[in-house]
């Protein structure tokens, strides 16, 4: 007899302990995703929609705290915002965190 009654009951049911002792991490994860996850993806592509939708005299609040007037769109990725009365600024259209008005309606 190499084999002894302690290591054998053991050796029965080791799949399901494995799958019992894995679920706490499983769990986990899915509270994880819901909570943060899931929020940051949506608030991702509404800053995104946000940016896309930037236009001509939109008043508009850089993340650095510049509060000013788009007065040109450059491309798709930069805009000109005016910051005082002579003062330009060309900004990256990422770097806007609020619009505060909107400007002019696009034309069609």
């Amino acid at each position: 007899m190499l084999i002894t009654p302690a290591f054998a009951q053991g050796t029965g049911g080791s799949g399901s302990d494995m799958l019992l002792s894995l679920m706490p991490f499983i769990l986990i994860f899915v509270i994880m995703y819901f909570l943060i996850l899931r929020p940051q993806q949506k608030r991702v592509k509404q800053h995104a929609d946000m940016v896309k939708g930037l236009r001509r005299g939109d008043t508009v609040v850089t993340s650095g705290g510049l509060i000013g007037k788009i007065t040109k769109v450059v491309d798709d990725s930069e805009i000109e915002i005016q910051v005082g009365e002579d003062l330009r600024v060309r900004q990256m259209r990422s770097m806007i965190a609020e619009v505060r008005t909107k400007g002019e309606p696009r034309d069609e």
